[in-house]
Formats: C-alpha cells, structure tokens, sequence
C-alpha cells in the first residue's frame, strides 16, 4: 500500500500532518474536511488556511482526524 500524499499542488511526497478546515461560507458547521501535508508543505498550507479562517485543527497524520 502506497503512502497518503501531501495535498500540496504538484507534491508527491508523503503526509505528515492532517490539517482538518471548514468554510463556513459554504459548509455547515459540523462539515469538516482534511488535507494531508508533507513536513515541507505544513507551513504554507496551514498559513493558507489560516489566513482564511478556515482552520480548525493541525495534528499528526496518524488517522485520528476524519473529515465529516
């Protein structure tokens, strides 16, 4: 079984992170979805995010974080 990759436009690389978002202009408040970060990438993605207020939660990429 292959590694789950970064969700970072062109990166192969394996994730590391799960960074869990919602845009609440179009989600509901329960709707939760994860991208997946390679140690590079988690930065630039969480800050992308950040800079939205879409994120909610940053935590290792171990599969305890699921979207709903």
């Amino acid at each position: 079984m292959e590694p789950d990759v970064c969700s970072a436009k062109g990166c192969r690389a394996a994730a590391t992170r799960a960074l869990a978002w919602n845009n609440p202009k179009i989600h509901t408040p329960d709707r939760r979805k994860i991208w997946l970060a390679c140690d590079e990438h988690k930065d630039s993605l969480g800050s992308f995010l950040s800079a939205r207020g879409f994120l909610q939660e940053t935590a290792p990429h171990d599969g305890t974080l699921q979207p709903r």
